[in-house]
């Protein structure tokens, strides 16, 4: 009997891996495509009647509202994640992105409907927001949960799934713009990608029906008189909370000047479109190797002294990476944005899966661990916003990576301040006030 149970559990817990990273591919694959257009074309489609500086900085504003919505979808998915359970939540979240990304490849245009298209573009981007808000603690959960054993490996394709969806969405849109013209790219082209987020859908859901419950949840399934999960967070573990927020405010804050800002940052230097995506595909696939590598390394020496080095790692390179695109060399872009997103970045982002889920409890991880990784993801919707508004303004490329510096120096400080976890078990403990730095799982 107990084989039969180890080999089910196994089972379960390959399908609960394979589901969690294919879901977060396809749902960064609509998230982060947004991204990208932004920066390349929503510019032109929906802001033309802007300055084409101002139109940037618009457009990459409607892509920070979907960073800025992702908090409440933490909430509100992790509310019902905690009382009923972390697979239902994940079958809403993945439908409502599929359709709101297919809605986006439909969406007319502001010469065609006027005012109308920027207004509907946010709503649907704050659509998306509340959607990847409530599918990244459900998702971890489902692996961390299952896993007996390295739940950092385990739990690490959920955050490999984010630079395989850039690789993915990267890769189409780089068929698209190959095979069309400039400006019949602009004119349509760049629907397709979000016209395909329709069968990603349909995959999705098919791998993801067949995952079981984690068993942590089952055995800890809260009464109803228990209070709010979100209640629990902020009266029982403020600080670990605020912790979580911090740590991950820096790696967020990268993410987006590596996969959004220096895209535009890059064609406004002379690249081509082009070659800028092809750049962009490279680093992102040595990003799936250091995310999950790294975090294997967590497993084994700890979660805290792979995020510090990464945050250090990562201050010293944001000082060479603008000056290594103003080069104008091909070699030298690639350079930069590897070094940043597959090298470094890696290290201080890839651990985060495993430690957010140690540093709650079962009845409230899915709340806590939810809203402290959102809440910190706001930096990565800020940070085009302003980076551009500055670039624009005439503000030299040191002052920015001063500021990615110093959210690095955010995210080392507060892993610092934060107790070891990697041997913490997530079985239930009473959710009683966290000791100064103790993940609120151990037992």
């Amino acid at each position: 009997m107990s084989d039969t149970v180890h080999r089910n559990s196994r089972v379960q817990l390959r399908r609960a891996v394979l589901s969690s990273y294919l879901g977060s591919v396809i749902e960064y694959y609509d998230f982060l495509l947004y991204s990208t257009v932004s920066a390349l074309v929503f510019n032109r489609v929906f802001f033309s009647e802007l300055d084409p500086v101002v139109g940037t900085v618009a457009s990459l504003g409607t892509f920070a509202t979907g960073y800025l919505a992702r908090p409440l979808g933490g909430v509100v998915f992790g509310h019902f994640g905690d009382r009923l359970g972390r697979k239902r939540m994940l079958v809403i979240t993945m439908t409502m992105m599929g359709v709101v990304s297919t809605l986006i490849g439909l969406l007319p245009t502001y010469a065609q409907i006027g005012v109308w298209a920027p207004i509907l573009l946010v709503v649907l981007r704050v659509l998306q927001g509340i959607a990847i808000g409530g599918e990244w603690g459900g998702a971890v959960l489902m692996s961390a949960e299952h896993a007996t054993s390295r739940r950092g490996l385990w739990a690490s394709f959920t955050n490999a799934g984010a630079p395989s969806g850039m690789v993915l969405s990267t890769v189409v849109l780089a068929l698209v713009s190959g095979a069309v013209s400039e400006q019949q790219f602009i004119d349509w082209g760049w629907r397709i990608p979000f016209l395909l987020s329709a069968l990603l859908l349909i995959l999705g859901l098919f791998v993801r029906a067949k995952v079981d419950e984690t068993p942590v949840f089952a055995s800890a399934r809260p009464k109803r008189s228990e209070s709010l999960p979100l209640l629990e967070v902020l009266r029982h573990h403020p600080r670990n909370l605020l912790l979580a927020i911090g740590i991950g405010f820096g790696a967020f804050v990268v993410q987006a000047t590596l996969t959004t800002f220096l895209l535009s940052y890059a064609v406004e230097a002379g690249f081509t479109r082009q070659t800028v995506l092809n750049v962009l595909a490279v680093s992102s696939v040595g990003a799936v190797l250091g995310i999950v590598g790294f975090s294997a390394l967590s497993d084994r020496i700890g979660r805290r002294p792979v995020v510090i080095a990464g945050a250090i790692g990562m201050a010293v390179v944001s000082f060479i990476l603008f000056p290594l695109i103003d080069t104008g060399s091909v070699v030298s872009l690639t350079v930069a944005v590897v070094l940043g997103q597959s090298v470094v970045h890696p290290a201080m982002y890839g651990p985060l899966a495993a430690l957010y889920t140690e540093m709650f409890g079962t009845r409230t991880r899915y709340t806590g661990a939810s809203l402290g990784y959102q809440v910190s993801a706001t930096g990565a919707g800020l940070a085009p916003v302003v980076f551009a508004s500055m670039s624009g303004g005439g503000v030299s490329s040191l002052a920015i990576s001063a500021l990615i510096a110093a959210s690095c120096v955010i995210t080392a400080v507060s892993i610092m301040a934060t107790k070891e976890s990697h041997r913490a078990e997530l079985g239930e403990r009473p959710d009683a006030t966290d000791a100064p730095g103790e993940p609120a799982v151990q037992s």
